[in-house]
């Protein structure tokens, strides 16, 4: 291997173990790679020139996946989802007839509409099934974000992993994934994979209890003190009576003569008959009244849910590409980032009785937040936080339009499946079905701008600037040929290079992410199969089945992170449940590709 070869597969490293560890988010390092390979340009032609580099930010299936995201937001805000999940459900009366009214739904929805929305529609179908059917939440939520990712690989728009792939393919000059090329692999996985899911994992699943009945009731995290006249806290500032930072509970606002002073500064000055608004754990409020110039009040004068209409308690769930990850709460300045306060942290399947302010905050993380409707709306379209769950029964309201948008939805799947005929393109059909959308009101410009997963994009276009600099470089070639010799030497043939491929890409999306470890895994196929002369499709296929089938940690797909805290997981559950079918997965993968595809 080159000396530059070398040098970008050490940066490669450095990458996903940046991404690993959570140093910072998925477009921001892969991003970061981008700008050192840009740098390393004069110094040899073999790193590729910046033009280069930024050639994969107009790929035409980069472009699809931000349509798709347009799409599904007018089925989404338009109170679509919502009416398609309570036609297909119904109700069922037993964990078996749950088990089966769901995932089948979810799996075959999946392969159209992106796998997080998905999810997030139907949590709160599950947590009322559950509690109807006098069953614990985690024989439900588990297997809804493995039959939802499952769905997703049978078709080329069913995950975003599947698109990274297309952009490769079409990046290195290859011929492209069809809208359904991958089905003929997909949906076996995906059968095998749900009927592994109803007879199998019930068995290993746990009795866990979901978050939020572990929490007490939001409303009760409210109560009153007031500062005694002629008490020590008199003409002291909030944060020099030890008041800023409490355990489990901050000061939300100051009452002096029944008047709202607004937010409670730091620096406010305490005075006599001053009534301090808390809110956290109302059992933290028995030890801080017996603090000197603190005492209790009888006849609370503000309601905190009734008196700030805005004023919300959420459930958030920390993604594992938040800028706050591996950071102390205070540190973080996560109240003044968010304008949010952290009011009880669930992680591992326990609620955390620490300092709030002292805990360092960790991927799937689960917290009781008291914030405001903003808050809400912001994070429902970032990915700081996967999953934003209002806990004040505020639901947004169906819409009129979601007939039309469920038309629009059904006419472009039809659209995609006429495709194979007639080859009019699944761009045009997305672009089409996308402006249907916001035409006829299904979702406005600025939801549909709000819409788009900017990060994601990012993260798909930086990273086919990186898989140019793997094979212009040697990199990927030294890779492929050392794994080839490898299964050579074995006698495994192609079964073992398909193997080799899926284990490869297999690891890298339970250390890091789906789409990422897609990137890094394509140029390696890419390679192999140049060097084998065979067609680069399958093994591509095989890059894009592995990535997205990661079941063994909650780090391998979003929406496992959506149901970790919900569900009351913790991680050594995913392992017992999830590497079975990871190895379902691979098994079903290295037996079938090679025949269905002719290799």
């Amino acid at each position: 291997m080159s000396w530059e070869g070398w040098v970008t597969l050490t940066l490669v490293l450095c990458i996903v173990g940046g991404l690993a560890r959570s140093v910072a988010s998925t477009d921001a390092l892969l991003l970061g790679g981008l700008v050192v390979l840009a740098v390393l340009h004069p110094l040899s032609d073999r790193f590729p020139d910046p033009k280069e580099l930024a050639s994969g930010f107009g790929n035409e299936a980069l472009v699809l996946v931000a349509v798709m995201y347009v799409m599904v937001a007018g089925v989404v805000y338009s109170g679509g989802t919502q009416q398609l999940s309570t036609r297909l459900l119904g109700a069922p009366r037993s964990r078996l007839a749950g088990q089966l009214r769901l995932l089948l739904p979810v799996a075959a929805l999946s392969g159209f509409v992106n796998n997080t929305p998905v999810v997030a529609v139907f949590l709160p179908v599950v947590k009322s099934w559950t509690q109807r059917l006098g069953i614990a939440g985690s024989a439900l939520y588990l297997p809804l974000s493995y039959a939802a990712v499952l769905g997703g690989t049978t078709t080329l728009v069913g995950t975003s992993t599947t698109l990274v792939v297309q952009s490769a393919l079409i990046a290195a000059g290859e011929p492209p994934l069809g809208m359904f090329t991958i089905t003929r692999l997909g949906l076996p996985i995906a059968l095998c994979g749900l009927t592994y899911l109803i007879w199998v994992a019930p068995r290993l699943l746990p009795d866990r209890t979901p978050t939020d009945q572990k929490l007490q009731d939001p409303r009760n995290y409210t109560a009153e003190l007031e500062i005694s006249t002629g008490g020590p806290l008199v003409g002291k500032t909030l944060e020099a009576a030890g008041l800023r930072n409490l355990a489990h509970l901050y000061v939300a606002q100051i009452l002096r003569g029944g008047q709202e002073l607004g937010t409670a500064d730091p620096t406010h000055v305490l005075q006599g008959g001053d009534r301090l608004v808390l809110v956290g754990a109302l059992p933290a409020v028995v030890d801080l009244v017996s603090r000197p110039g603190l005492q209790a009040v009888r006849e609370p004068q503000f309601q905190l849910t009734r008196r700030r209409p805005s004023a919300r308690f959420v459930e958030a769930v920390v993604s594992n590409t938040s800028p706050v990850i591996g950071r102390g709460v205070r540190a973080s300045d996560f109240r003044t980032r968010y304008g949010a306060a952290i009011l009880a942290m669930h992680r591992d399947g326990h609620i955390l009785q620490t300092r709030i302010g002292d805990l360092v905050l960790q991927p799937g993380d689960t917290l009781l937040l008291h914030t405001d409707t903003r808050f809400v709306e912001e994070q429902r379209t970032r990915r700081d936080f996967l999953l934003v769950a209002n806990l004040d029964g505020v639901e947004p309201p169906v819409h009129a339009r979601a007939p039309r948008a469920l038309c629009i939805f059904g006419l472009c799947v039809l659209g995609f499946v006429a495709d194979s005929w007639v080859h009019i393109g699944v761009l045009p059909i997305a672009l089409l079905a996308a402006a249907l959308m916001m035409l006829t009101g299904c979702c406005t410009m600025e939801q549909a701008r709000r819409s788009i997963d900017w990060p994601v994009l990012l993260s798909i276009g930086a990273s086919l600037g990186l898989a140019k600099a793997m094979q212009s470089t040697g990199a990927a070639a030294a890779i492929a040929h050392s794994a080839l010799q490898a299964v050579q030497s074995a006698g495994l043939g192609v079964h073992g290079t398909v193997f080799a491929i899926y284990l490869l890409t297999l690891l890298l999306t339970e250390l890091v992410t789906n789409n990422a470890a897609a990137a890094i895994a394509f140029p390696i196929a890419h390679a192999t199969a140049q060097q084998l002369n065979i067609d680069t499709l399958p093994l591509a296929i095989c890059v894009s089945l592995a990535a997205s089938c990661g079941f063994a940690t909650p780090l391998g797909y979003q929406t496992h992170m959506m149901v970790y805290g919900a569900g009351g997981y913790r991680f050594s559950d995913f392992v017992r449940v999830g590497l079975g079918l990871d190895l379902l997965c691979m098994a079903l993968t290295v037996g079938l590709l090679p025949w269905l595809f002719g290799l």
